[in-house]
């Protein structure tokens, strides 16, 4: 009887041991370990989902092409461009965990960082991995029009960008320095592809653009019309600068969207960031995959990201697994 007895408790022990081994947590290769830095999955890949812009600016084909250099590169780590309103719901997204990778404007980023202007509190541990090129800022219109400078926008039915994003911060600081508030025109916030579609159908008169260029929207634009960047007034490109000092003078040059002359402008810089909570050697991994893999970059901003210009204008904390990279290259700051 006891044999019996022992016999059953025995059974019934193994059978328990086995129900809790299928059921059981993971093993060291299952991802767990530092499973929330960049979103840890199966098999110890890291997912990385990189947040762009819309599907017709600058951002989202960058984005494409710095995901393949990451999945070619960067060992486990498996990165996918996702479109977004850009700059600042990135900064959001980040902020909420929706994102491990980010395209932003640098004047963006300072005010997500110190909690200014469109941000009610500042967004914690957002840290830049470098800056990229110049995001040029463009009035588009058509020759048709007869915008030919800011003054003239007055009255007219102007995109200004999604609201409170970061080309409407823009167009916001432009025509201010002008003399005009969002109320001296009829304001439409659109992202680019539908500014663009806006301009070409006649139910806008012009857009403010920022976006690296050539922009796609711009060129489909240009494909059918012909366009016509409207010019600042006289000496209201430095104006603005000593007034806010995120902006640099930029100029689009001849022959972009077909233009006659070049115009001159301004820009901010765009800007790639990550958190505080993604590991040093990660950010680190991905910094140098991008920065030694720019030939790999199939849109044409490609040829001016470089690592000796990725510190200039950061503006806000660098993570230190990309300023471990720029310090093996001897790239500073100044």
């Amino acid at each position: 009887m006891r044999r019996k007895n022992w016999m059953l408790t025995f059974a019934m022990l193994l059978t328990l041991s086995l129900f809790l081994a299928a059921c059981g947590g993971g093993t060291a290769d299952s991802g767990e370990e530092g499973g929330n830095e960049g979103g840890g999955g199966e098999g110890g890949t890291t997912f990385l989902n990189i947040l762009t812009g819309g599907s017709q600016g600058t951002y989202y084909p960058l984005g494409g092409s710095f995901a393949t250099i990451i999945n070619s590169n960067v060992d486990g780590a498996e990165a996918n461009a996702v479109s977004t309103g850009a700059s600042v719901e990135n900064m959001k997204k980040l902020r909420d965990g929706d994102g491990e990778l980010a395209f932003t404007q640098t004047d963006i980023a300072s005010y997500a960082a110190n909690g200014e202007v469109m941000f009610d509190k500042a967004i914690e541990g957002v840290q830049a991995i470098g800056t990229l090129y110049p995001e040029t800022i463009q009035i588009v219109t058509t020759k048709d029009s007869g915008i030919e400078t800011v003054e003239d926008l007055k009255g007219k039915v102007v995109s200004v960008g999604a609201p409170g994003s970061g080309t409407y911060a823009n167009a916001k600081n432009i025509l201010e320095i002008h003399g005009i508030t969002m109320e001296d025109i009829e304001k439409r916030d659109l992202e680019f592809g539908d500014s663009t579609s806006g301009i070409q159908d006649g139910s806008i008169d012009a857009a403010f653009i920022t976006s690296g260029t050539p922009t796609g929207a711009v060129e489909s634009l240009a494909a059918t019309t012909d366009v016509n960047i409207v010019k600042f007034g006289d000496g209201k490109i430095q104006e603005l600068i000593d007034k806010v000092p995120f902006y640099s003078k930029d100029t689009i040059a001849k022959g972009t969207y077909g233009l006659e002359e070049k115009v001159d402008t301004v820009a901010v810089s765009a800007m790639l960031v990550t958190t505080s909570d993604m590991s040093e050697d990660l950010v680190y991994n991905i910094t140098k995959s991008i920065f030694e893999n720019t030939d790999q970059i199939t849109h044409s901003k490609g040829e001016v990201i470089t690592a000796e210009s990725a510190l200039k204008g950061v503006g806000i904390d660098v993570h230190p697994g990309a300023q471990k990279y720029f310090d093996e290259v001897g790239v500073s700051a100044e």
